[in-house]
């Protein structure tokens, strides 16, 4: 079986501002599955590094304080550690925590550690063919959350409200524009409409990070938009 490789990937913009580190932790994590996932990001993002530390290498130094390290020092000393502010849990298996799920058995190494931090994942169903679950990472414009369509699920068409971004993590959907599978990067921008639709064979589940709400478009749109809840996360 040959090996799938992501054929929707972040604008060239996006991939420097993410290796400059200028992208919001949100954006961040979203480009950061994407690279795990795609060989062809991975290489470029490596590239960028090389370029960015060839740059600092020909800037002149600049003087700082004697004590500058020490202050660093004291800082990194005092800082709370998430991990370290509640009960430390058991070691286990990502996997194994989240159960025989396969949509959820074999995520990049990025989304393993923010899925421990949310065990158990609460589900909740949205429609018929969606549920989706709110990931806990401490951003305050950005809503983190798992969406997974039902084989064969159509979703609402809707419009965009705000800035959102797709990863596929398993399985795969269509829309007017394409197909997406496993690794596909997408931004969805205000103003524009699409209606995914899973595959017959198996679920397809998505990280998403979104700036605000979707608005369903159409008849139902008047009766559905009012309970569509937004929450930065």
């Amino acid at each position: 079986m040959s090996r799938h490789y992501p054929e929707y990937h972040p604008e060239a913009d996006m991939l420097l501002e993410y290796s400059a580190g200028n992208l919001a932790w949100a954006q961040s994590l979203a480009v950061s599955t994407h690279i795990q996932l795609c060989p062809h990001c991975r290489q470029q993002h490596q590239q960028l590094n090389r370029v960015g530390g060839n740059l600092l290498d020909q800037c002149a130094p600049q003087p700082v304080a004697n004590s500058a390290l020490q202050r660093l020092m004291d800082r990194i000393e005092t800082s709370e550690d998430p991990d370290q502010s509640e009960e430390p849990a058991k070691p286990v298996q990502p996997a194994r925590r989240i159960g025989n799920d396969p949509a959820l058995a074999d995520l990049p190494q990025v989304i393993h550690k923010v899925v421990k931090r949310n065990l158990p994942l609460k589900w909740r169903r949205v429609s018929p063919a969606l549920t989706m679950t709110r990931l806990k990472t401490a951003q305050d414009k950005y809503e983190v959350a798992f969406h997974r369509i039902c084989r064969g699920g159509r979703i609402a068409e809707h419009d965009h409200r705000g800035e959102e971004i797709i990863v596929v993590l398993h399985g795969s959907f269509s829309d007017a524009d394409g197909v997406y599978k496993q690794g596909d990067f997408l931004v969805r921008r205000p103003g524009e409409v699409h209606r995914p639709i899973a595959t017959e064979d198996q679920e397809c589940l998505c990280l998403s990070v979104v700036e605000a709400p979707v608005a369903v478009t159409g008849v139902l749109g008047w009766l559905v938009n009012p309970f569509l809840s937004f929450r930065a996360s």
